[in-house]
This record gives structure tokens, C-alpha cells and sequence, in this order.
């Protein structure tokens, strides 16, 4: 499995209430168990007008089938090569 950032334009997300967000889970949810196990959510950061959302998957192809099945565009899909924080300076 390979980690990915996936950015999703969707207009005024940010001003949606927790229970639209919960509505919104619930359909990835769905979607996430047709594909199970070659795609998993990790979680969402929520933007003004998208959400940047961090997915473990067997390739890109697993992605772009979550995004047709959920109905939530995939923007973007920018694999992730490793990380870093404050204590990779130790």
C-alpha cells in the first residue's frame, strides 16, 4: 500500500455542518467498503472550498474508483514519498 494526498475541489465544504460532513463520511465509508481492502481512509483536513485527504491504496487506480463510486472528485492525487517533521532534525 502506498500513502497519497488527494485534493478535492468542493465548493463552500468548509461551510458545511457537522452533520453534512458526518453525511459526507458516511458516503466514503460506502464506498471505501465496495473497494475494501485495495483502498483505506486515513482522515480529511478541510479547506474553505476543499479538502485535502490523506488515503492509503494499492495504486491510483484504487483512488480514482473511490472518487467515481463516492461522487467526490479526486483533483488531484500526488503519491507520497515519505515524511518528515520537527524531530527529523534530531
Amino acid at each position: 500500500m502506498h500513502r497519497y494526498v488527494i485534493e478535492r475541489d468542493i465548493p463552500d465544504i468548509g461551510a458545511m455542518s457537522s452533520d453534512e460532513l458526518s453525511g459526507a463520511a458516511n458516503t466514503s465509508n460506502n464506498a471505501l467498503a465496495e473497494l475494501a481492502p485495495k483502498v483505506q481512509w486515513e482522515h480529511s483536513y478541510v479547506a474553505d472550498n476543499k479538502t485535502f485527504c490523506i488515503y492509503l491504496a494499492e495504486d491510483e487506480t484504487a483512488i480514482t474508483d473511490h472518487a467515481e463510486l463516492s461522487g467526490f472528485p479526486a483533483s488531484k492525487i500526488t503519491r507520497i514519498n515519505g515524511m518528515i517533521d520537527p524531530t527529523t532534525a534530531k
